[in-house]
């Protein structure tokens, strides 16, 4: 009896761990979906966490943990893991756009999972901080850009060595 169980939980097991890993596209290819995505948001939006878990799930993202600042504006950037789809990116840029009055750093994909995102994080300082203008995140919201084209210009963002700031 004591084995049968054994059995089948690991068959289950291996079931859970594959389900939800991919996502399968129409035109039948396989896409990482994102795994987690964690958002800080300005005090304003506490009471609209319903209908952002809504739009979030519209864009394909349905792993979200929001939190909320106690004061002030939560800081303008995003971070990316390596396997964030590029339409899954996009769709982050426009939502930190919308939710957190623009983008102004990019964090390093390195320092993240690969099908990570976080927007507006504070865990991170300057040392890791890649300031980005408006044409640059243009690139990145061109819809022709494959994922590994967004990659590689994500990658060419926050690549080129910061010089030290502050008290580094």
């Amino acid at each position: 009896m004591s084995l049968w169980r054994s059995l089948i939980s690991g068959a289950l097991l291996l079931m859970l761990m594959d389900t939800g890993v991919t996502a399968v596209c129409a035109a039948g290819e396989s896409v990482q979906a994102v795994s987690r995505v964690e958002v800080v948001l300005a005090n304003q939006y506490r009471n609209q966490v319903a209908a952002l878990k809504e739009e979030f799930a519209q864009a394909g993202m349905t792993n979200v943990h929001f939190q909320f600042a106690k004061r002030g504006q939560p800081p303008q950037n995003i971070g990316l893991g390596r396997d964030v789809p590029a339409d899954k990116a996009r769709e982050v840029i426009r939502l930190a756009l919308k939710y957190n009055l623009g983008i102004g750093i990019l964090l390093p994909e390195r320092l993240f999972p690969p099908r990570f995102v976080t927007i507006a994080s504070s865990n991170y300082d300057d040392t890791v901080e890649y300031t980005i203008n408006h044409e640059a995140l243009s690139k990145l919201q061109a819809p022709d850009l494959t994922t590994e084209e967004f990659h590689r210009v994500y990658r060419e963002l926050t690549s080129v060595p910061l010089e030290p700031k502050g008290r580094y």
